[in-house]
């Protein structure tokens, strides 16, 4: 049935296209004899126009042969007196004031003449191609009215088969949902920004595109429709408008920095669906241009809350540092308060020594002596770590830049680069472990460096392809060997302890005891009553600590 039906469509176009095409024929000869026409008028304006130069060419013969008349009528002045003179003269000039109004008069016609025929010609051709515009238009209507009433409903649905897609699958995506399937980067949203767009600026963007979208409806060109009585046609316009409006205002509240293409998506759904319901209405439908101001709403929202992500990140990075170097300061106040307090208290037991030596015998002397030196190495130890301390601590720029890895928490080959000015680095490390991740970092690399953060920038930058997180590029974690990284590094010149391969000892522990609780059910067992115990445990030191 639909093979027959197909059939009949399509023997219904061809015969449809074939008469087109006949009168369209017949159309482009007509069109062809009047072009013919339209020709040889331009060639008699040409001939017209011709005659009408030459005839101003006599007319300005003649203003000069009366131009020479005057002048000969002023050198006969003289002879006034004389009858034959003035004859001759009055009969000159008479004769030029004739040759001249002659040809001006024939002139004038002439001109007037070619004007009026080629606004004829003129007029008969724009006649003709509005004439073959019509009737052109009125052919291709007539071949659809007659496909239309030949094959009904079937021709209808077949011209309306884009607008059903576009339908089925609006609604078939509001129906399943919208899932990954249009999600698109955020950072492809600030492409066209560079980096002359600042957070006030998109804001300002915003709010322009809401006065657009505002100034469409006022205008009424938000949507439109065939109705031709006023009432009617306001009517369904307010009503597709406020049911697109609806739709969309509801979407856009949903609006982040990382959903602007499913978003997207669903707006342009929310349209086929407006419009397809519209129709009912003489076709009632939200206007191409519409949608697009308000696609631009929600880029410029996208875009702000991206720029207010960042700006945030921003602000938590910047605290972050601040705690940092808060923390190394205390460290270094402390380490040198702690430097000279054990100075002070081995000079104190040194001077006590000296004394014993002075008043020891020869036996006790060697006892006295070695105990004097190992205080004597002591203070050293304890003045240089002191000069270390003040040292970094003046310093600002002073620090260690570190390699470490968590194969537990990220899985091999995947190394955090940073940096820190804490005179015992690894608390820091330590401090990167705590529970916000399931297992402890390995240190692979501990860098002194007496311009760290330039070290560290110069290490981000040379494996910036091999970043993580290529939005954020404030994360330090690398998808890299452990070996590339160190031969960067060596390349350099810097040279530091490695330790190449990661003990990650709490992770490969956890492995062996996934094994064993997985075919041992003693095991598993036993490890979880084990679990039970130290949980109760830990339950009790809290509210001990409580009370």
């Amino acid at each position: 049935m639909i093979t027959n039906l197909a059939y009949a469509l399509l023997v219904i176009f061809i015969v449809a296209i074939a008469v087109l095409g006949n009168r369209l024929v017949q159309q482009t000869k007509l069109s062809r004899d009047r072009a013919a026409a339209l020709r040889e008028a331009k060639d008699h304006l040409t001939q017209a126009t011709a005659k009408t130069q030459e005839l101003e060419s006599s007319l300005q013969q003649s203003n000069e042969n009366l131009s020479k008349a005057l002048s000969e009528v002023a050198t006969l002045s003289q002879y006034r007196g004389i009858v034959d003179a003035s004859a001759k003269a009055a009969e000159i000039l008479a004769n030029a004031e004739s040759e001249r109004t002659l040809a001006a008069s024939e002139a004038m016609t002439a001109l007037s003449h070619a004007r009026q025929q080629a606004k004829t010609m003129k007029d008969d051709a724009q006649s003709a191609l509005d004439c073959a515009a019509t009737q052109a238009t009125k052919i291709i209507s007539d071949a659809h009215a007659n496909a239309e009433q030949i094959a009904g409903e079937a021709y209808k649905a077949m011209n309306n088969a884009a607008l059903y897609e576009k339908a089925a699958r609006a609604m078939k995506n509001i129906v399943d949902g919208y899932g990954d399937a249009y999600l698109i980067p955020s950072i492809s949203l600030l492409d066209d920004l560079a980096e002359e767009f600042g957070y006030t600026e998109a804001g300002e963007a915003l709010k322009n595109a809401r006065k657009v979208t505002r100034s469409m409806i006022r205008s009424d060109t938000a949507a439109s429709c065939s109705y031709v009585e006023d009432n009617r046609r306001t009517t369904a316009i307010a009503f597709v408008t406020d049911a697109f409006n609806g739709k969309v205002d509801s979407i856009l509240s949903r609006v982040r920095h990382d959903n602007a293409g499913t978003l997207s998506q669903e707006i342009r759904d929310a349209f086929t669906v407006v419009n397809l319901n519209g129709k009912a209405f003489r076709d009632a439908h939200i206007t191409d241009q519409y949608l697009a101001a308000r696609l631009d709403e929600l880029r410029w929202a996208a875009v702000a809350q991206q720029l207010k992500l960042e700006e945030r990140e921003e602000q938590r990075r910047v605290r972050e540092q601040l705690r940092e170097e808060e923390k190394a300061r205390k460290e270094f106040e402390r380490a040198i308060r702690d430097a000279a307090k054990e100075e002070d208290m081995l000079r104190k037991a040194m001077a006590k020594a000296q004394e014993q030596v002075a008043h020891a015998n020869a036996e006790q002397r060697a006892a006295f002596e070695q105990k004097l030196a190992e205080l004597t190495a002591k203070l050293l130890e304890t003045e240089e770590r002191n000069q270390r301390a003040i040292s970094m601590a003046q310093q600002t720029r002073r620090g260690h830049v570190y390699i470490i890895s968590n194969i537990g928490s990220f899985g091999d080959d995947v190394f955090k680069i940073g940096l820190t000015r804490r005179l015992e680095p690894l608390d820091r490390v330590r401090e990167l472990g705590d529970s916000s991740v399931p297992f402890d970092f390995d240190v692979h690399a501990m860098i002194l460096s007496d311009d760290a953060p330039t070290l560290e920038t110069r290490l981000h930058r040379h494996f910036a392809l091999a970043q993580v997180n290529k939005v954020n590029y404030r994360k330090e974690f690398f998808r890299a060997t452990i070996a590339d990284i160190r031969q960067e590094i060596e390349a350099l010149g810097l040279e530091c302890k490695w330790t190449m391969a990661a003990e990650a000892r709490d992770y490969r522990e956890t492995l062996a005891i996934e094994r064993a609780i997985k075919d041992d059910p003693a095991a598993r067992e036993a490890w979880l009553n084990r679990q039970l115990e130290l949980d109760t445990s830990v339950v009790g030191l809290a509210e001990e600590e409580i009370e």
